[in-house]
């Protein structure tokens, strides 16, 4: 079955972690109480990898992250682009009804360095 994917990177300072893993939490039920395949947020911890010799640009460096800042790394899984919009629709109607009573509280990241596309799955197991 062809799947579709939308990824995330995002940028948090450390001493919000607790909190950002909160909202991540509570995002997850939503996205999967509405027809995610899967759904995952990843903090980095080995962002230096040692690849061989490789010379590459790590995500801390792709992200603007500074000292005292996490990267995260998640995704959500769908059937298809389709099922992602149908998903996606149905999760920021429910969102509407939930964000009342969060308006006035700022989000644990940066906006302006928060990444998202949604991307085709070419290679699956």
């Amino acid at each position: 079955m062809a799947k579709y994917v939308d990824g995330f990177v995002i940028v948090a300072p450390k001493a919000k972690r607790a909190e950002y893993r909160t909202m991540a939490t509570w995002g997850k039920k939503m996205w999967m109480k509405y027809g995610a395949l899967d759904y995952k947020e990843c903090v980095g911890d080995d962002m230096q990898p040692g690849m061989q010799g490789m010379s590459m640009r790590t995500f801390p460096k792709l992200a603007g992250a500074r000292k005292g800042e996490d990267v995260w790394f998640s995704f959500i899984v769908y059937k298809s682009k389709k099922h992602r919009d149908a998903v996606n629709k149905k999760v920021m109607k429910g969102m509407e009804k939930e964000m009342a009573k969060y308006k006035d509280k700022p989000m644990p990241f940066d906006m302006k360095r928060f990444s998202v596309g949604g991307f085709k799955v070419v290679v699956d197991r």
